[in-house]
């Protein structure tokens, strides 16, 4: 149950920014950017959940910790469009959907069984980020993988280690809260939040 006096935001996090509003005065930071300059969120709001800095996609905000803690605990899914670096073949996409070992934090960690299914077409997208060099010479592929845990760079990690490095990531949705045909850097206030797995 939300409550009335907490605010919720949904938005498209741009490639090149971090998950969080401010540098907390860390001097390693202060060149980077932050989700602050897209909007002016109220006081005590935090990401659910994060993307890396160079993914991409649907972000949560919200100013309700207790809500926020237990949506992180839930297990929901989180759906991501990641395109490939050379034609993934159907043995890597068994490998993911099975579970892959990757590195975490200096440990071996196996992965969760997740859902794994290569796109046939290219999906619709905001145009890539110029930072991000993809080279149209070279075969590429794109595939939709829905994951109910959130590793520290975990898509990126899982493609890589069975051989098709991840060239773009975007989170497409967080349970039933769809990307949809939100502009890159908008920020739209919501009311809810349905993160029920989709039927």
């Amino acid at each position: 149950m939300i409550e009335p006096t907490h605010q919720h935001f949904k938005m498209y996090k741009p490639f090149g920014m971090l998950s969080q509003l401010t540098s907390n005065e860390d001097r390693q930071l202060r060149k980077k950017r932050f989700l602050s300059e897209l909007f002016d969120f109220p006081e005590g709001s935090m990401p659910i959940g994060r993307l890396d800095e160079k993914s991409e996609g649907l972000l949560l905000m919200t100013t309700d910790g207790k809500l926020s803690d237990a949506i992180n605990r839930s297990g929901v899914e989180k759906e991501y469009y990641a395109q490939l670096d050379g034609k993934i073949t159907d043995e890597a996409i068994d490998q993911l959907r099975l579970g892959i070992e990757i590195g975490l934090w200096g440990q071996h960690y196996t992965t969760k069984p997740c859902k794994v299914t290569k796109l046939t077409k290219t999906p619709t997208l905001p145009d890539p980020d110029k930072k991000l060099r993809i080279g149209t010479h070279r075969p590429n592929s794109w595939i939709s993988m829905t994951l109910t845990e959130g590793k520290f760079r975990q898509v990126r990690k899982m493609t890589a280690a069975v051989g098709f490095p991840t060239l773009r990531l975007v989170r497409v949705r967080i349970g039933n809260m769809l990307l949809g045909d939100t502009t890159v850097g908008r920020v739209v206030p919501i009311t809810h939040f349905d993160l029920s797995t989709p039927s």
